[in-house]
């Protein structure tokens, strides 16, 4: 029912949901483990990408300086995947046409020979991509970054056919677009195409932000969380799926990038002290409002003056430190503090008759105390004095900190040192060779 109604109403709020494990359908009294509805979402809205960008408030400095966009095709991959466990014997994936007079194709033939093998099989539509590359190429030209595809094609040949959709569609449409913006001057005047292991580089070094990226199903799932690290949490993060209905018109679905925030309901029921951040949520909801006004703009005037007041009233609370802890430290408000001076400011701006208006930033000589690591929720999971032994290690005169040469030992002996262009263009090169060698 919520699928027929989306696909008629056409813009979507979702919040998080539960994917149940094996003890959670005990706990709840469920029949069977019910499967995620994101897939029946996606199917039914025909969906042709998950759009994830980085959410960032005026006047507060959390990861990346500018926006950073991503494009997850929202079909395919091993998201869809059949799969069985089996033992010892042979394995033939067959391809059989619509056409019957067509000879079936054998896809792959195997033998198995261990005892257990899991055998998965999985498609990756291809028809949607035009689809998905207008989307992303316009979305990026309109907020002046650059756009990137990544894939693993030099080893996994088949998402050869996903590069080639999106160069296509750029070369055609909006490559001229982007050199006349001036976007194409760091890739060499064209689109570039990233391998997928110097992607999860380049998120880490490129902190200013200012790029897109568009990726197959899977990879852009774990791009993405990447992503909400460098951008301070996932709370940070948005997550709207796009598909289209028969008529053509598009059909985006809000929510949060984040899950249920289990722990903190939990405390919440056991009557303690919680300071829950809802700006992910609040700022899909808003985003469903403003899609459903544009669909049906007969209110819009008024629709996009309340979700203007409402987010820079949130906004607000953050930059004057009446925000939740994982952003305004010890002294942030709680869960319900939080939604109160939030109401407060938004009652305020709304009775005023004013319309929207866009934070302007004044600096100031004071700096600003980042707030402490320790009211990050996964804080208490990690083991502070294996941490103080880690560090001794590098502080080699044992003053106390660490110096740049002991920090450029660290980073090299753990692998996360920023490389050079150069050599990260010889390191693809050099895995593309090995892609070709191994077909």
């Amino acid at each position: 029912e919520a699928v027929a109604s989306g696909a008629r109403i056409g813009a979507i709020f979702k919040e998080p949901t539960i994917t149940p494990s094996a003890e959670q359908v005990k706990q709840f009294g469920l029949k069977k483990p019910r499967g995620s509805p994101n897939g029946a979402m996606r199917r039914g809205w025909n969906g042709i990408t998950i759009s994830r960008d980085t959410i960032h408030i005026p006047g507060i400095k959390l990861g990346f300086d500018k926006p950073v966009f991503f494009e997850r095709h929202a079909v395919g991959g091993e998201y869809g995947a059949g799969w069985k466990n089996v033992g010892k014997g042979r394995v033939l994936t067959t391809f059989f046409p619509d056409d019957i007079k067509e000879k079936p194709q054998v896809i792959d033939g195997r033998q198995l020979d261990n005892d257990m093998s899991a055998v998965v099989i999985y498609d990756n539509p291809l028809d949607n991509v035009e689809d998905l590359a207008h989307i992303f190429f316009t979305r990026c030209l309109e907020a002046n970054i650059v756009p990137y595809v990544v894939t693993k094609k030099t080893v996994f040949k088949w998402q050869e056919g996903f590069w080639r959709k999106m160069k296509t569609v750029f070369d055609k449409d909006y490559k001229e677009k982007y050199l006349a913006a001036g976007l194409l001057k760091g890739t060499g005047g064209d689109l570039m195409h990233l391998i997928s292991d110097a992607a999860t580089m380049q998120i880490i070094r490129w902190t200013g932000g200012g790029f897109g990226m568009a990726c197959h199903n899977y990879d852009g799932d774990m791009l993405t969380d990447e992503v909400a690290q460098v951008h301070r949490s996932p709370g940070f993060i948005t997550s709207n799926l796009i598909g289209k209905s028969e008529s053509g018109s598009l059909i985006k679905e809000f929510e949060a990038s984040h899950g249920t925030v289990a722990d903190l309901w939990h405390a919440h029921q056991r009557g303690e002290e919680t300071s829950m951040n809802p700006l992910g949520m609040v700022v899909a909801l808003l985003g469903a409002m403003e899609h459903a006004a544009i669909l049906d703009p007969s209110n819009k005037a008024d629709i996009f003056r309340w979700t203007g007041h409402c987010r820079e009233a949130m906004y607000a609370a953050f930059r004057e430190g009446r925000g939740t802890r994982d952003l305004s430290g010890p002294s942030g408000k709680t869960t319900e503090q939080f939604v109160a001076t939030v109401m407060e400011d938004l009652t305020r701006r709304m009775a005023s008759g004013a319309p929207p208006g866009s934070y302007t930033h004044t600096p100031v000589k004071q700096e600003v105390q980042a707030p402490s690591r320790k009211f990050r929720k996964n804080y208490e999971n990690v083991d502070e004095s294996a941490m103080k032994a880690f560090f001794d290690k590098y502080d080699a005169d044992k003053g106390g900190s660490i110096c740049f040469k002991e920090f450029v030992e660290m980073t090299v002996e753990l692998g996360i040192a920023p490389l050079k262009v150069e050599t990260v263009k010889q390191k693809e090169k050099y895995t593309e060779e090995v892609g070709a060698q191994e077909k």
